[in-house]
């Protein structure tokens, strides 16, 4: 008789226990250092434990691009004609819209039934921090969006982790695979494999997780004043979280309607990829694992490997919301008048710009900064919004991910590819 017994690990011992005691440690680390050291010390210590955040990220970014290529070619091989990729991409395309022009609106409704900008004190603004975005804000143009989408080199958009080029290549590449039937077989196996390979991985590199959460965490708390923060934007942040909220309470509320109960399995299937996120600030960060989970809830690989590159460029809900609450946040802190028609115009500009920044750092900012250039609502305005921005990044990040992982549902569902889960939740 077999004694062996698989035991479940208990929550502490477990990856999502572990990054929210690395998250907990990181903070109380942070505001140790804050206290009881120097500005200038506490910024160096800060500098070199983000290098722990910086190693993990860049080692899910090692990842990224084989993981895409691989299991976005044999996807659409296994989908085997051009009919199936449209139309799973319709249906992808007029979802992420949707929900991004939602987003979008939310962010507008509530910075303007809150009003948070309204009557803030502007003596205090260091514009000195403002250079680093307000340098990237010429390249947010209809011109750059298509520039996003076109890679002159599958290679250079591998090397910088341009994931919507990538998408572009293994579209074509995966529909000239299926175009040849058997004969190209051996090659889509071996892909296969390798995509297996790139998989376990992610099992690896996760392990780096509470490291890279714990790092991130106490780099920010070691320069941050918590309690200043918290009364000077207490208004701003609040406000924001309200408008966060209702994209949460939206989202979850559709994947109800469509998934009915299997909708509360998939948000504990997405636990961990959301802490991850939360942690880190980057959605980028738990790509190889969301993948991962979504598959062991029983989303097909071809519909997720299809699904989660195009999301991960078209489909940032938490983001969409934050680009029209800082944009009117500024122009209310600077007293700049926008009417409702120009405010839906703003909208509309940022349902094209937002699309073709993509794995461009701080990308939300850049977006705000050259919204704001276009309507004449002063760019060093961003010099409010940048001390409170990594916290507000937690909450948009962690939003991204919901989003896509219910995108990626949704539509599996749609094509009758969703199954039961292929494993437990731990």
């Amino acid at each position: 008789m077999n004694t062996t017994s698989t035991k479940k690990p208990s929550f502490f011992t477990g990856l999502t226990g572990q990054i929210l005691i690395a998250m907990l440690l990181g903070a109380l680390l942070g505001i140790v250092i804050h206290n009881s050291i120097a500005g200038e010390a506490a910024l160096s210590f800060s500098n070199k434990i983000k290098m722990l955040a910086t190693v993990f990220i860049r080692l899910v970014q090692m990842i990224i691009s084989p993981l895409v290529f691989t299991t976005l070619v044999v996807g659409i091989a296994k989908l085997g004609d051009i009919k199936a990729v449209g139309r799973i991409g319709g249906k992808a395309l007029g979802w992420f819209f949707t929900a991004s022009f939602i987003s979008l609106l939310l962010g507008m409704f509530f910075v303007n039934l809150l009003e948070p900008g309204v009557g803030l004190n502007l003596s205090n603004v260091d514009l000195s921090s403002v250079s680093e975005v307000t340098a990237k804000t010429q390249n947010i143009s209809f011109e750059n969006f298509i520039e996003h989408i076109v890679p002159k080199s599958i290679f250079e958009a591998m090397a910088t982790n341009e994931i919507l080029q990538i998408v572009i290549f293994s579209i074509f590449f995966g529909l000239a695979a299926a175009s040849l039937g058997d004969y190209v077989k051996p090659v889509i196996n071996a892909l296969d494999k390798t995509s297996h390979i790139v998989l376990k991985m992610v099992n690896y590199v996760m392990k780096f997780a509470p490291i890279g959460v714990f790092g991130a965490i106490a780099g920010v708390f070691a320069v941050r004043d918590f309690q200043e923060l918290a009364i000077t934007y207490f208004k701003f942040f609040g406000s924001f979280l309200i408008g966060i909220s209702s994209i949460w309470i939206v989202l979850i509320l559709i994947g109800y309607i469509f998934l009915k109960s299997r909708m509360t399995i998939l948000l504990k299937r997405i636990v961990g990829p959301l802490i991850i996120a939360f942690g880190t600030t980057s959605s980028e960060a738990v790509f190889p694992k969301l993948t991962e989970e979504l598959e062991r809830f029983g989303v097909k690989d071809r519909i997720v490997s299809f699904m989660l590159p195009l999301g991960y460029s078209f489909n940032l809900d938490g983001s969409m919301m934050y680009m029209t609450f800082a944009s009117i946040f500024i122009a209310q802190a600077y007293g700049v008048h926008l009417d409702l028609g120009t405010q839906m115009t703003m909208l509309l500009v940022l349902m094209l710009t937002s699309k073709g920044i993509a794995g461009v750092p701080r990308a939300s900012l850049v977006v705000v900064a050259a919204t704001c250039g276009m309507f004449k609502i002063p760019i060093e305005g961003i010099a409010l919004i940048l001390p409170i921005d990594h916290f507000c990044d937690m909450f948009r990040s962690a939003t991204n991910v919901l989003g896509n992982a219910l995108a990626t549902s949704v539509v599996g569902q749609w094509e009758g590819e969703n199954e039961n889960e292929i494993a437990p939740v731990e």
